[in-house]
């Protein structure tokens, strides 16, 4: 027999009354129609509106269209986080174009294989970075992007590049032209590549949906008030700075903009704008409580900062909170728009000794108000593990807050979505309460003759030495043992600690067979964003691991 039609679906199809795609260019323009006069970004003795913000990302869009950037086209950006890159953000996508923002720290091999490998039309640069794109550019064997030069009196010398400056590209632009939505929600709105450390990189593509959720989530999960006050410490090109840039367009907040990190610059920023909100990796947190004091003076009010990587360590945790940082632990990947779990608080927790607290707060948590589901599985059955956090398994993402897949590259986006979920490459327990802990990147377990080593384990051990600024352990090969821990430690200033020190230390502190073998001293290798290079480490110490 037929099966009777659901009355629900006849006659209520979607139009244009009742259906709009997801994007967070909506976002700007209500900022710039509610909130005109309020201020939403500074840089220097810059002062900059919604109103007029929302014009120059409009002159932006109608230039890049009059030289025929549309629909498939990408716009790359070489910048530090300068106004121009915020609006960037928004002037790029009006055109129906998708944004492409490189890693300032990379080198031109790399440069040169992103511009090709996106296909980008157009390159916005700065000449702090003039030499790397310059080689860049002559790498390259597709034709070579139209460069548009971005004027900053603070820069550092270089040689100018670019074809035409950006404040001349937007006067040639409409401040009232006429942009439209993406046509589908799913359509692209930017392209991120991953740090690449054998081959190349992969090039991950974000859809103006999953942008439009997870800028509404940051605000959810942070509880992030109107007006918010915000300084640029992560770099915007990070996953498109974990969709902050958008986030603030729909607060109608104020970004303060900032050049390079450095607590000389952070701190006066913080008390002349009342600062309310901050983001980084913990080695911006690290550089803040370790300032010398004077600078950290005259600081009356709270500052709410989200925090991700593997794991915090405790130290900087409860560094934070003796310094008026209000730390929350978010965690996430290029490929889940940057932070898409975190570590939500509970009341109970405040009354805990802050050792404890610092315990809870450093675990990545919970999925993000508008992800569907973050959780541990055992990678080769796809079943979740006990939740006794004792079972290890790979932590997996689920939702709409999930990258559309890898650019160019079918075989890639079908391993990584293997299964229904999208594979972290993580290594995790769940804990009684539901929340997920971190335990390592698989290829940063540490295997001892048959045992499991947790080198972030080792490194939360580190950290709270009051000598040790940062902390890395990786496997270092032992012809007994098959391998063994070694550490590579760089210290506070003026900090004296020897090898023997730090493994007393640490033998105060954990079973015998996980205490480091060897300990380095030195400057750790970073990445932009504050993290550290393990595979460097790995190399130094020949680790059977080395290659990423």
């Amino acid at each position: 027999m037929p099966q009777p039609r659901n009355p629900f679906n006849q006659g209520l199809d979607k139009n244009q009354a009742n259906y709009v795609p997801l994007s967070p260019l909506s976002y700007i323009e209500r900022s710039a129609y509610v909130y005109p006069a309020r201020t939403a970004i500074v840089y220097g003795e810059r002062r900059q509106t919604w109103a007029q913000t929302y014009e120059r990302c409009r002159r932006l869009a109608s230039a890049l269209a009059a030289r025929g950037v549309g629909t498939g086209d990408s716009v790359a950006t070489m910048l530090p986080n300068v106004p121009a890159m915020f609006e960037a953000h928004f002037g790029v996508p009006m055109a129906g174009a998708v944004l492409n923002t490189l890693n300032t720290r990379l080198d031109p091999e790399a440069i040169a294989f992103m511009l090709e490998h996106g296909g980008a039309k157009v390159l916005l640069t700065d000449r702090e970075f003039s030499t790397v794109v310059e080689k860049a550019l002559a790498l390259m064997k597709t034709p070579r992007p139209c460069v548009v030069e971005v004027d900053d009196d603070t820069a550092p010398e270089g040689p100018r590049l670019g074809e035409i400056a950006y404040e001349d590209l937007l006067a040639q632009g409409n401040p009232q032209f006429a942009w439209s939505l993406p046509g589908d929600e799913w359509d692209a709105i930017a392209l991120n590549y991953t740090s690449g450390t054998t081959g190349n990189p992969k090039g991950v593509v974000t859809h103006h949906r999953g942008a439009y959720l997870n800028a509404a989530s940051n605000v959810i999960s942070w509880s992030l008030p109107h007006h918010a006050v915000y300084l640029w410490t992560l770099p915007m090109f990070h996953c498109n700075g974990w969709c902050f840039p958008w986030t603030m367009a729909l607060i109608a907040g104020t970004s303060v903009c900032l050049r390079r990190v450095d607590p000389a610059l952070i701190y006066p920023l913080i008390r002349e704008h009342h600062i309310t909100h901050m983001c980084g990796a913990p080695i911006v947190y690290s550089l803040l409580i370790n300032a010398p004091a004077e600078l950290r003076q005259g600081l009356a009010h709270t500052v709410h900062g989200l925090i991700a990587g593997a794991a915090p360590p405790a130290a900087v945790i409860e560094g934070c909170e003796a310094a008026g940082i209000d730390i929350t632990h978010v965690y996430g990947l290029t490929e889940v728009y940057g932070p898409a779990a975190v570590c939500a608080k509970q009341e109970e927790w405040a009354a805990l000794p802050i050792e404890e607290r610092a315990r809870l707060n450093g675990r990545q948590g919970v999925p993000y108000p508008l992800q569907q589901a973050v959780t541990v599985l055992d990678p080769e059955t796809m079943e979740p593990v006990p939740a006794d956090g004792e079972t290890m398994g790979e932590i997996f993402f689920r939702g709409n807050v999930v990258m559309k897949g890898y650019l160019k590259n079918p075989e890639a986006t079908r391993e990584a979505f293997a299964g229904g979920w999208f594979h972290t490459g993580d290594l995790a327990v769940m804990q009684p309460d539901g929340y997920v802990k971190i335990k390592d990147r698989s290829k940063d377990i540490i295997i001892s003759g048959g045992e499991n080593i947790s080198s972030l384990e080792l490194e939360d051990v580190l950290h709270r030495h009051p000598a040790v600024m940062l902390a890395a352990v990786v496997a270092q090969p032992d012809e007994k043992w098959g391998e063994v821990p070694c550490a590579f430690i760089e210290l506070k200033q003026n900090a004296d600690v020897t090898e023997q020190d730090l493994i007393a230390f640490c033998r105060t502190h954990l079973a015998r067979f996980k205490v480091p073998k060897r300990i380095v001293f030195g400057p750790l290798p970073k990445t932009s964003t504050g993290k550290i290079q393990k595979f460097v480490l790995r190399g130094q110490v020949k680790s059977v691991s080395a290659i990423e």
